[in-house]
Parts: structure tokens; C-alpha cells; sequence
């Protein structure tokens, strides 16, 4: 009599626990896990259940049941009810015999197992033609798709990771063909990472928003800001405002835009399609939820990033140090990774006569000729006071000791002189002893009137 699926697996629960002291759950595949549709007992059901998680997903996957008389030595059982000692766990399957999800039964007393095996076997199998002629298990609600994707956000590796996922999930839970997300920047607008799923509509979107220029995106993103959500009413003869003319003209009928963060940071979350609808308030609150557990996560990736570069890097020059600088000469290739020992030449003296401020000034302006000097994939580090160590990659040592002449050179442009020490790895040398070998390199530079550089031939 059952009319959908969850009545369904309701009457099955609510039938099975006038006759089983058993705590009983029926679970269903959603599209990464089980999740629960009913259950019977108070404490604890499970909402949802990872893959490869638990005695459940186990008979899910293989379309196998188990019966299982003492829990506690099966590694895959997950504590549920309190004092649980035995559990019988069945797929529920489709005529042809496929699993469509299971029917599980957790014991806390004496039990024949045996014939609650078969019992359950028996109401799975009815259960699963049942499910199977009202068009098999239920879909996700919208508000589902939306926790599953608020999860994923939250463990989005980086920026782009969470951008794809953001746009994704104003896809699949608005249901409308097209989304952008479009985020203030130091240079401007610009827009979030597409994904390998772009459609026609979104592609043009994308096309005519990169056209429109940085005034324009602006603008869009100021109303978003100023007026809160809006959307469209999918109604023919109702132009769009200006700011959405570059929407309009991809094609675009129907429109949700949602500001994401902050003003002066965030930026706008449109998601749009090319046919005339009409969403409702209900859409728009949750591609809302979507906007901002994105922004909280953007932040969190942005917040963590910057605390990763103050604590790799030296707040004075703001060059790498120390800690990076290891990681880096680990990775030495003998014969072709040349180190340059550098030392500021009288450094001493203008901290003494001029101050430590002055002195701070010499190595933030030297820190920033070396860098100008040095090619593109050339490193440096600060590695202490007036110290800095340069990694390169070279083909011969007399290149490595035309860079740190070039060097030398940019640090007199500053009105300061440097002594350098170049070393290359010798084979099976560690990269300390290579860089002690710099060392003495500039020390012999020292001796010898500084201002100069010294190859290291030992």
C-alpha cells in the first residue's frame, strides 16, 4: 500500500519491530553513502554512512548479508545501541537482483539468528520490488545536495578545488544549466575557476563577463552588495538592469545572484539559465547557505595560506628562510646546483653609526636588487642577519659564477658591496657540507678586500 519509497521503508520498520527486540534501520544509497530513511530505537541511528564504513556498507557493496553473533569481534561494526551483541545485516535488492540498499537489525539480548536471517531476507526482498515499482530509492532533496557539497567544501585542498566545488553544487542544487562565481581582487574582478562540466550558456556567460571588462564586473558586484540577493521572475518583457546586460546578452532569461564575503573582498555568485523560470525564495536561500559556507571556507584557505608565508619567510625582507632554504638544498643535483654564500660587506658599521632602522633599510633594498638580478626560477634566502644564500641551477660552475658577479654588481648599484661564495655539490656531498664549502668560499673573499667572488674548488 505503500505510495513512495520512504512510506515504504517505513511500514517495513514499523512491521518488523512489533515481533524483533531489535534495533532496526533501512538504509538507502545516496550518491557518496547510505543514508538512513527509518529506524527504529533511540539511541544512536546513524544519519548517514560513508563508503567502505561499517558491517552496512560492507553487505552493500557486495550484495552479500551477514550475519554477525558477537560485534565486537568484527572490525567493521560502528557503536550504535548500547550493549549490542549480535547483527544481521541483509541487502535490500531489485528483481534483477542488484542491491539497492540494506536492511539491518542490531540485537542487545539471546537471539536465533537463524531464522531472523531468513525473516529478514524475506521482507528485504518485498521491500526491494517495492521500491523498484515506485521508481526506485528516493532522490536527494535539495538540502541534501547541499550538505553533501558544504562537506566537500570544507575539505577543498586549495582555492581552485573550492571554486570548482562551489560552482558545481550552485548547479546541482539550484538546477539551474549555469553558475560563475566572480571575486574582487587587487587587480580587479575576476572569475572563479570553470569546471570540466561547462555547458553552451555557461561558456558564453563566461566569454561575455571576461569581454565586459573590470568597471563592469565591478558594478555587478557593487549592486550584488548594495541590494542584497535578487532574482529573476522568468517573465517575458522585462529587461534587465544594466549591470546584467552582459548576462542578457550570453543568452541568459533566468537569473539567482547571491553576494559571497564582504564587500571590499567577496564578490557575486550568479547561476543563471537560458530558459524562462521562475525560482523561488527557496532557491534562493540556499544558494545563499552555498555563498556564504563558501566564502568561510575561501577564507579559511586565504587565512591559512598567509599564515604558511609568514611562517616560511622573513618578515623583514620578506624572502624565504631557513626553514624553506633546508627543504630546498635537500633537493641539490650534484654538478648542477650551484649555492652563493652572500654576506653584506661593512654591515656591522652602519648598524653601529646609523641605527638598527637604517640597517634594516640596507637589507630590505640590497634584499630587493638581489632578487631583480637573479633569473627566473633562481631562489633566495635570508638565512641570518646581513646573510643570504642564492640557489641556481647551472650547466657549468663558470655560470654560477657569472650570476654571483651579477649579483655583485646589483648590490653596487645600491651603493653597498656583497662578498660571495659560489659551491657546486660534489657527488655523494651533503648539502651542508656543500654549503660550508660556499662559506669558506666568502671567508677567502673576506680576506682578500671583499667586494668580489670566489669559486670553491676543493
Amino acid at each position: 500500500m505503500a505510495s513512495t519509497a520512504v512510506e515504504a521503508c517505513r511500514w517495513t520498520v514499523t512491521a518488523l519491530a512489533r515481533y524483533a527486540p531489535a534495533t532496526i534501520s533501512v538504509l538507502l544509497p545516496a550518491p557518496d553513502r547510505l543514508r538512513c530513511i527509518a529506524a527504529t530505537g533511540a539511541w544512536q541511528v546513524f544519519s548517514t554512512v560513508p563508503p567502505e564504513a561499517g558491517i552496512v556498507s560492507r553487505v552493500y557493496a557486495s550484495g552479500i548479508g551477514a550475519t554477525v553473533p558477537d560485534v565486537a569481534a568484527d572490525p567493521d561494526y560502528l557503536p550504535a545501541h548500547p550493549g549490542v551483541t549480535a547483527e544481521i545485516c541483509v541487502p535490500v535488492l531489485d528483481p534483477a537482483g542488484r542491491p539497492i540498499g540494506v536492511l539491518d537489525l542490531q540485537w542487545s539480548g539471546p537471539v536465533e539468528l537463524g531464522l531472523w536471517r531468513q525473516t529478514a531476507e524475506r521482507v528485504a526482498g518485498r521491500l526491494g520490488a517495492r521500491i523498484t515499482a515506485l521508481g526506485g530509492p528516493p532522490a536527494e532533496s535539495r538540502s541534501e545536495k547541499l550538505l553533501r557539497h558544504a562537506v566537500a567544501l570544507t575539505t577543498a585542498p586549495t582555492e581552485w578545488d573550492l571554486m570548482t566545488e562551489a560552482i558545481c553544487a550552485a548547479r546541482e542544487v539550484s538546477t539551474l544549466s549555469a553558475a560563475v562565481l566572480l571575486l574582487a581582487g587587487r587587480a580587479g574582478p575576476r572569475l572563479g575557476a570553470p569546471t570540466g562540466e561547462t555547458g553552451e550558456l555557461e561558456s558564453r556567460v563566461r566569454a561575455e563577463l571576461t569581454e565586459a571588462g573590470g568597471p563592469e564586473l565591478h558594478d555587478m558586484i557593487a549592486r550584488a552588495h548594495r541590494h542584497g540577493s535578487c532574482y529573476t521572475l522568468g517573465e517575458t518583457g522585462h529587461p534587465p538592469t544594466a549591470e546584467y546586460r552582459p548576462l542578457a546578452d550570453a543568452g541568459v532569461r533566468t537569473l539567482v545572484a547571491v553576494p559571497v564575503g564582504p564587500p571590499d573582498s567577496g564578490g557575486v555568485l550568479l547561476v543563471a539559465d537560458e530558459r524562462l523560470l521562475r525560482p523561488d525564495p527557496t532557491t534562493v536561500n540556499l544558494m545563499e547557505l552555498l555563498a556564504g559556507q563558501a566564502w568561510t571556507c575561501l577564507d579559511r584557505l586565504r587565512t591559512l595560506a598567509r599564515l604558511r608565508e609568514q611562517a616560511s619567510s622573513d618578515p623583514l625582507t620578506g624572502l624565504r628562510h631557513t626553514g624553506p632554504f633546508g627543504q630546498r638544498i635537500a633537493r641539490a643535483t650534484p654538478g648542477r646546483t650551484a649555492l652563493l654564500a652572500i654576506d653584506v660587506d661593512g654591515f656591522k658599521a652602519v648598524n653601529d653609526t646609523y641605527g638598527h632602522q637604517a640597517g634594516d633599510r640596507l637589507l630590505v633594498g640590497l634584499a630587493r636588487a638581489l632578487e631583480a638580478a637573479l633569473r627566473q626560477g633562481d631562489e633566495l634566502y635570508r638565512i641570518g642577519g646581513d646573510e643570504f644564500v642564492a640557489v641556481i641551477e647551472v650547466s657549468r660552475p663558470e655560470e654560477a659564477v657569472r650570476i654571483a658577479e651579477r649579483l655583485a654588481e646589483a648590490a653596487r648599484g645600491t651603493g653597498r658591496t656583497i662578498s660571495v661564495g659560489v659551491a657546486l655539490p660534489h657527488p655523494g656531498e651533503s648539502p651542508e657540507q656543500t654549503l660550508r664549502r660556499a662559506d669558506q668560499a666568502l671567508y677567502a673573499v673576506k680576506r682578500q678586500g671583499r667586494d668580489a667572488v670566489h669559486l670553491s674548488t676543493t
